[in-house]
């Protein structure tokens, strides 16, 4: 078929096929086929330490990849470690294993050492595998490709029944899954989500191929595989709901004595610290705080069983907070890191908003041409920070060491440098740079 020339010129794309005449009958999809059952049954759990030898042997003799899961207890338990682990290869079958009944892992890493994992959405079950010594050398992430392949839709179920015409019931994927033991239709959820992991990713390998995009997935799962921590959040505090309503210094103490407090009790007990206290609670308490000894028994989000069982820590949080000297008292914003929210651009700095809008309209073309996210294209971050203070130099060498050093990977730059190197020298003088999409509806960062 014949190839029309990539926006950024820099990868031909193929045309998109033509629309159909009304009168020409259309393909309909064949209805998706349940998942209901592992093919070898539910896999008995994996709890003791002999048990995992005998899993890791038949893993180590399987074939090709391995698919792996993990289930936390988000909203229940403190953190996100893992409770439930998945494993299927070929040649081995599917293995459930109880990381909190046997908490040495290294044997399943020797046995899967220089085989592929298959993940789907792997940034957010990595950490989780990390902490307990398993880690990928080499990676597929299933949502990533359906990503870079444009499926509108990307979670395991949604692209297992596009892809290979499966559907699979997503009911326990908010369960707490700390519980013990763990009942059979749960098992049989975990063990289903790994069942068709291997060949979805087989799959979508063929249409990563077929686009051209096969080389841009490699780069974006190396990424995922090598992404370190998160960095801790400054003032994590500062993420309460609801705190946006309240302005003063002493109000802001209080909120954050009382998440500090609940951080320590929900870390001690295992316990997610929403079901310790709830963010309303705090930000009640802190919009007139008191240090009556009875005050907190006044604020009617203070009347439940589980605030009530620590009464007396939450009062002298906020007993402590109003006590405080002004000058320990927390600021009302943190300092800005990086470019202010870009709807203040026109005011504060209009060149750097003209630049911004010039690279979402370019940017915008060229994700829509590609069939991919434009957030995949490029991080979003990353553009506005170059848009409001670009590198002294415009020039392409300067344009492509600003993006490295931000994290692109090697086929974003080539893809996104034409137009970002456009967008960057646009004056409040100059027209955006001209694109079929409109700047203002133009989807980007």
């Amino acid at each position: 078929m014949e190839s029309s020339a990539d926006p950024l010129g820099a990868v031909p794309v193929p045309d998109e096929p033509s629309i159909a005449s009304v009168d020409e009958p259309t393909e309909t999809r064949p209805a998706a086929i349940p998942l209901l059952t592992p093919r070898e049954g539910v896999p008995v759990v994996i709890e003791t330490a002999d048990a995992l030898r005998v899993a890791s042997d038949a893993l180590a003799a399987g074939t090709g990849p391995v698919a792996v899961d993990a289930e936390r207890a988000s909203g229940y338990r403190y953190g996100q470690r893992a409770y439930l682990i998945q494993l299927r290869r070929e040649g081995s079958g599917s293995h459930l294993v109880d990381p909190i009944a046997v908490s040495d892992l290294s044997i399943l890493s020797t046995a899967l050492e220089g085989t592929e994992w298959v993940l789907h959405a792997a940034s957010q079950d990595l950490p989780c595998l990390r902490e307990v010594g398993l880690a990928p050398q080499s990676l597929f992430d299933t949502e990533l490709a359906g990503r870079l392949l444009g499926y509108p839709r990307v979670g395991l179920s949604s692209l297992l029944e596009e892809v290979l015409g499966f559907s699979l019931a997503k009911e326990h994927s908010a369960a707490d899954w700390s519980t013990r033991p763990l009942p059979e239709s749960w098992l049989r959820y975990a063990a289903l989500d790994v069942e068709l992991l291997v060949e979805l990713r087989d799959a979508l390998e063929v249409e990563l191929r077929q686009a051209e995009k096969w080389e841009w997935a490699q780069q974006e799962f190396n990424a995922a595989r090598d992404a370190p921590p998160a960095a801790p959040r400054v003032d994590p505090w500062r993420r309460t709901s609801g705190m946006h309503k309240l302005r003063k210094p002493r109000q802001l103490a209080v909120i954050r004595g009382l998440w500090q407090q609940r951080e320590e009790i929900a870390r001690k007990r295992d316990i997610s610290p929403g079901r310790i206290l709830p963010d309303s609670a705090i930000v009640a308490a802190a919009t007139t705080p008191s240090s009556l000894p009875d005050y907190l028994t006044t604020v009617p989000a203070f009347a439940g069983r589980g605030a009530r069982r620590h009464l007396s820590e939450w009062q002298t949080a906020v007993s402590t907070a109003l006590a405080l000297p002004d000058d320990q008292l927390p600021a009302i914003a943190l300092a800005a890191e990086g470019p202010p929210p870009p709807r203040a651009w026109p005011d504060k700095d209009p060149a750097a908003a003209a630049r911004l809008s010039a690279a979402r309209a370019g940017l915008g073309a060229a994700a829509e041409r590609l069939s991919l996210p434009v957030e995949n294209l490029i991080s979003p971050d990353l553009v506005r920070r170059l848009t409001w203070a670009p590198p002294s130099s415009l020039e392409p060498p300067a344009l492509r060491a600003f993006l490295n050093s931000g994290g692109a990977r090697p086929w974003q730059i080539d893809l996104t440098l034409p137009v970002l190197e456009m967008a960057v020298r646009v004056t409040l003088a100059d027209t955006a740079p001209e694109s079929p999409v409109a700047v203002e509806t133009a989807p980007g960062p």
